[in-house]
């Protein structure tokens, strides 16, 4: 008879969990104008983090996009450091007439996309204008809002890319650049604000 119980709990928290990070319905449209802002550190800066990491500044960043995608992460080694991935598009990968041709997926620190038949804007447009984005909060209502937000909602985040170094010596290094694919494409961003518009 407990075992019957769990189940129970378990259905209806899956379900929760369900309603509650379900992609919003979007207007066909672009949402977001603005390209990502990236700038030049002025000198020098490495932040500790958590007692354990240092994370130099490479980059100041800056990005107003639309989420494609979401996935909180708990087991894999970096979930310490960045516990929340966030698949972002901006330009015409903000607009739902594209979104909507495309499935998107989320898992393993990658995002990935594919279609049917054509692609609905040029491939090379989707590598430039979407992005899976690793997220370090430097603070829990930081992460608390990461963890909130839902597909489809657009997002304001500000801080730097940076090189985490762990006591084991191990590197994760922020990509520089919106137009790569692939392995180490991925942004590391020290986020120092996360609005949801």
């Amino acid at each position: 008879m407990p075992w019957r119980w769990v189940f129970i709990a378990l259905i209806l928290f899956s379900a929760w969990q369900y309603w509650h990070n379900r992609p919003l319905a979007v207007s066909p449209g672009t949402l977001v104008k603005e390209i990502p802002v990236q700038s030049d550190i002025a000198k020098k800066v490495v932040y500790p983090h958590g007692g354990k990491y240092q994370l130099e500044a490479l980059a100041n960043f800056e990005i107003k996009a639309r989420v494609l995608g979401k996935e909180i992460y708990q087991f894999d080694r970096g979930a310490e450091l960045v516990p929340v991935d966030l698949a972002l598009g901006w330009g015409r990968m903000s607009d739902s007439a594209v979104i909507d041709k495309l499935s998107i997926t989320q898992g393993g620190r990658f995002y990935r996309y594919r279609w049917e038949d054509a692609p609905p804007i040029p491939p090379n447009e989707i590598i430039s204008h979407s992005a899976n984005m690793h997220l370090i909060p430097t603070s829990p209502a930081i992460e608390k809002k990461m963890k909130q937000v839902r597909p489809g909602q657009i997002v304001h985040i500000t801080g730097q890319l940076v090189e985490a170094r762990a006591p084991d010596g191990a590197v994760w290094r922020s990509s520089l650049t919106r137009d790569d694919s692939g392995n180490g494409a991925c942004e590391l961003i020290r986020v120092e604000s996360f609005d949801i518009r």
